[in-house]
């Protein structure tokens, strides 16, 4: 049986099948808004949803995508060593630049480059579920497809806790 995607996933499943990904997008039965939501609905670990987060970096308006592992919180000061001062992207201008809604940025397909960042975290996982342009669509793959489809660096943007005291 075939699945209706929404224009916005089915344009990502597209994307993916141009790019050579071999795995479908996949609806959830309820909102991935949120990386527990995501892990809920996919019967994973919530470590291994790859969570899109969009910085506006200050220099340039430049959109900053960080891929994130779902488990962790993303330092801005290691984005921020690595890209430049960053500020806070509203709803508008995660549209405007990736062509998707917050919670469902997908890792690829976006209206303007941006500047990638691929939490290394992810590389412990044997696969992850992304985001796939609709906030009830994600796909799967690799973090070494993710990589690889994106061209994104890979680097630590994990916020580091400090031990209890």
């Amino acid at each position: 049986m075939s699945q209706t995607l929404p224009t916005s996933a089915q344009r990502v499943a597209d994307l993916l099948v141009s790019l050579g990904h071999d795995k479908p997008v996949v609806m959830l039965p309820s909102s991935g808004r949120t990386s527990a939501e995501a892990a809920a609905a996919v019967g994973c670990d919530v470590a291994e949803i790859a969570k899109s987060i969009i910085f506006r970096r200050l220099s340039d308006d430049a959109p900053v995508l960080v891929i994130a592992s779902g488990g962790n919180r993303v330092d801005e000061a290691k984005v921020t060593e690595l890209v430049g001062p960053l500020g806070r992207a509203d709803a508008k201008f995660v549209r405007d630049n990736t062509g998707y809604a917050i919670g469902g940025v997908c890792p690829v397909g976006h209206v303007v480059k941006p500047v990638m960042l691929i939490d290394r975290d992810l590389f412990g996982f044997s696969s992850v579920w992304a985001a796939a342009g609709h906030p009830h669509a994600v796909f799967n793959l690799t973090a070494a497809q993710l990589e690889k489809l994106t061209g994104g660096m890979v680097a630590d943007v994990r916020l580091d806790t400090p031990p209890p005291a």
